[in-house]
Parts: C-alpha cells; sequence; structure tokens
C-alpha cells in the first residue's frame, strides 16, 4: 500500500550551473508532488561532511566534499504518496550510465562523480536529511490540486 511521505531532494552544483534547476522541479511538480521546503545554499564543509556521513570511508569521499562544495545547490522537500522511492525511480541510477532514458540522471547526466541530483534513500534518513537541511521547518499546507492528483 503505498503512503504519503517526504523526501530530500537536492540539485548539486552541476545541475544549479548547468541550469537544471526549473526542469527538475516541473518533473516533481508534474509528477503530482508537493514542494514543501526549497532554498538555495552554499554549505560549508562541515554541513557536507555531516549530510554524507555514511560515505566517509569510501576513497571517494574527498572528491565528493570537494565537487559538493564547487557552487551552490538547491535544497527541496517534496511530498506525496512513496515521494521517497518515486523520487529515486525518477532520480535514475546514480551511475547516469545506467539510467534510463526518461529520468534525470538518464537525461542529464553522464558521470557518477557529476549526477546533478541526490535524492533520500529511505523514509528515515529522509527525515535526518530533513532535519539537517531544514532545521528551520517546512510550509505545511494542501496543495489544491490534491483532489485530482490522489484517489478518495
Amino acid at each position: 500500500m503505498s503512503t504519503a511521505e517526504q523526501t530530500y531532494i537536492m540539485v548539486k552544483p552541476d545541475g544549479v550551473q548547468r541550469g537544471l534547476v526549473g526542469e527538475i522541479i516541473a518533473r516533481f511538480e508534474k509528477r503530482g508532488f508537493k514542494l514543501v521546503a526549497l532554498k538555495l545554499a552554499t554549505p560549508p564543509k562541515e554541513h557536507l561532511e555531516a549530510h554524507y556521513a555514511d560515505l566517509k570511508d569510501k576513497a571517494f569521499f574527498p572528491s565528493l566534499i570537494k565537487y559538493m562544495l564547487s557552487g551552490p545547490v538547491v535544497c527541496m522537500v517534496w511530498e506525496g504518496l512513496d515521494a521517497v522511492k518515486t523520487g529515486r525511480a525518477m532520480l535514475g541510477a546514480t551511475n547516469p550510465l545506467a539510467s534510463a532514458p526518461g529520468t534525470i540522471r538518464g537525461d542529464y547526466a553522464l558521470q557518477t562523480g557529476a549526477n546533478v541530483c541526490h535524492g533520500s534513500d529511505s523514509v528515515e534518513n529522509g527525515q535526518k536529511e530533513i532535519q539537517l537541511w531544514f532545521p528551520e521547518g517546512i510550509a505545511q499546507y494542501k496543495l489544491s490540486s490534491a483532489d485530482w492528483v490522489y484517489e478518495s
């Protein structure tokens, strides 16, 4: 059964620099998800290290942090039925070469190191990421199109 949940989606520096923010937002809106938080950020190294703490022992960790410090990121929280699973499907595989055409990474990325977006990999991690990136909280409102997107 599908459940309403929230997911954290971040447009990485390459996506921001390439002007893909609007396209990515449009895809989530067209899918029927509700945007409940949005900001442009230039996070410090410590913040990025906290976000990617699960990868700290990987050989690529220093280059990942360097890349993420190379420009601003766009931080978003999207809400809807199965938002985490569907969001990940919309992004495509972490390695863009394994991503299907029609996914964000499949359409816009060529390398794992610059793969346009990050998306929460579980509901639990999504909540941790939302708290890390939006300590001020998120918007609460009813999406006017919800009755047209979701079955009663």
